[in-house]
């Protein structure tokens, strides 16, 4: 069973709706004795990344995601914000994210030719693998787009915590990952079919 951690924001309905498609057991839930019995953790975040991460602490989350995730290795997804708050800090706030996997939130910011982006960077773009992974099966690299909204972008400490990039001005990291532990800039349940397999296939990663 997946557990959708619901910190009374993000677009929580619309995941459930997709794995009910696909006939995933899953259970939205603030409530950790709750969460406790899932076998893998979704954490879906829009917004600012101190509002998302300061309704985590607000929640007591930070100790139970260490337990289930860091020290129980379950299969855990950061969705948005849900992933930027896997790094450090950002630049958009002054609290301290999980620091999971190591780097730094950034605003986008262009020079040059690319000046007139718009941002946030807003609608269906491109994702590029950039090792394989379970999170891929069946998933056409030719055809790979997801939907995104964001004005920050997670810049990894080490390059093999990104597991896929996106060009938007300059090419940032779209997917990042970690042993058990993934994070999507983009809205997997936006996306249509490109974010029902990607649902599906995290649904099916061995615990």
């Amino acid at each position: 069973m997946i557990g959708l951690v619901d910190l009374d924001i993000g677009n929580i309905g619309s995941i459930s709706n997709m794995l009910r498609r696909l006939g995933v057991e899953h259970v939205i839930s603030k409530d950790l004795t709750v969460l406790e019995k899932a076998s893998k953790l979704i954490l879906p975040g829009v917004g600012a990344f101190d509002s998302v991460m300061g309704r985590v602490q607000e929640m007591q989350l930070v100790p139970f995601l260490e337990e289930q995730v860091c020290q129980k290795k379950k299969p855990f997804m950061g969705v948005c914000v849900g992933m930027q708050i896997l790094a450090n800090a950002s630049e958009e706030g002054n609290l301290q994210g999980l620091g999971w996997i190591p780097g730094q939130v950034k605003k986008f910011t262009f020079e040059g030719e690319v000046t007139k982006l718009r941002v946030p960077h807003m609608g269906w773009n491109k994702v590029n693998p950039t090792s394989s992974d379970l999170i891929f099966k069946d998933q056409n690299p030719e055809d790979a787009f997801f939907y995104f909204v964001h004005s920050y972008y997670y810049e990894v400490a080490d390059p093999m915590s990104s597991l896929a990039t996106t060009t938007y001005g300059k090419e940032f990291t779209s997917i990042v990952k970690k042993d058990n532990i993934y994070g999507v800039q983009f809205h997997p349940e936006k996306s249509h079919k490109h974010g029902l397999l990607l649902f599906k296939n995290f649904s099916e990663i061995p615990c």
